[in-house]
């Protein structure tokens, strides 16, 4: 029988955390360390907790992040591996991105590596559509995109949480208008892009969930593609994905819910042929495959508990 693996998560109380706790007590093979509240910012009970443990997830804002890993670090060779949810290491050098989904090799780079980046959940449903079309030749790298994206208020913090959960909560808002949110680098480097995209991210009135689109002029595209082109490569590249589904689209209007506490993707096409007219609709959990789903998904990986992305079946919590 396999030893079981012994799992840390520095930041577990917040709700990218929990929701990976939760994750991570149904399965099998998985030990996980916790440490009392009183003891879970003292730097000598965290680093304790971290040489003990196989695999270390980092569920902390960006600073905290940055400092966990030089505690990390501090251990030498008894150091662990990392897994980090935080916006800190997606692009930085020595870390592998966390997208099993995104090449042929991923998954492996993943199993095999002693950092890795979580995704965003936005950069999730927007590289998942673009990376495929920009390596198929359908999209040019320097093409100019917008993509827009609403999420359920979960994935706001507290603050959001609470103002949602309060009598009379904001109805819809679109924020990061300043056009500098921290998802758009992972988006430019992992979906192959080299010219900035305009990202126009909103949170609605609903806890989880979310959608990301990306309209599109096919007279525009290289080749002057139809929409069952785009289509085509998508279930191409995720032809056998665990979690990440093509269906064809269907009627004009597609709710944001639908996945909520589901650790999948949906990808689809919406294309008017007369007007030569596209969108691209990422459907996923802002806190599932955008979160805490993905990290297990990481975990496994890296823990050798999977050889390839989880199964629904495997995560006995998800629908």
């Amino acid at each position: 029988m396999m030893a079981s693996k012994t799992v840390f998560i520095d930041g577990e109380a917040g709700t990218t955390g929990l929701g990976i706790r939760a994750r991570l007590e149904a399965l099998a093979g998985i030990t996980l360390l916790h440490l009392p509240e009183r003891e879970r910012k003292s730097l000598s009970a965290r680093q304790a907790a971290m040489a003990a443990a196989d695999l270390v997830i980092l569920c902390l804002p960006d600073a905290a992040a940055r400092e966990a890993v030089a505690l990390a670090e501090g251990l030498g060779a008894s150091a662990p591996r990392l897994l980090d949810a935080s916006t800190a290491h997606r692009i930085a050098p020595g870390w592998v991105y966390g997208f099993p989904e995104l090449t042929g090799g991923q998954a492996r780079a993943i199993a095999e590596a002693p950092r890795v980046a979580n995704p965003g959940c936005y950069a999730t449903g927007a590289i998942a559509l673009l990376r495929p079309l920009i390596a198929a030749g359908l999209i040019a790298p320097d093409q100019p995109l917008t993509i827009n994206a609403v999420s359920g208020y979960s994935g706001g913090g507290r603050t959001m949480i609470e103002a949602h959960e309060a009598a009379g909560g904001p109805a819809f808002a679109l924020y990061a208008l300043g056009l500098e949110h921290k998802h758009v680098p992972e988006i430019l480097r992992y979906a192959g892009l080299t010219r900035r995209p305009i990202f126009v991210p909103s949170v609605g009135h609903f806890r989880q969930g979310m959608l990301v689109s990306i309209p599109l002029f096919l007279d525009e595209l290289p080749g002057r593609p139809a929409g069952g082109d785009l289509r085509a490569a998508l279930a191409a590249h995720y032809r056998g994905a665990a979690l990440i589904t093509v269906p064809e689209a269907a009627g004009e209007k597609i709710a944001a819910e639908t996945l909520a506490d589901s650790d999948r993707m949906e990808l689809m096409v919406f294309a008017h042929e007369g007007h030569r007219q596209a969108v691209l609709v990422a459907r996923l959990d802002n806190l599932g495959k955008g979160a805490s789903g993905s990290a297990v998904e990481n975990a496994r990986l890296m823990l050798g508990l999977a050889t390839a992305a989880t199964t629904e079946k495997e995560l006995g919590h998800v629908r």
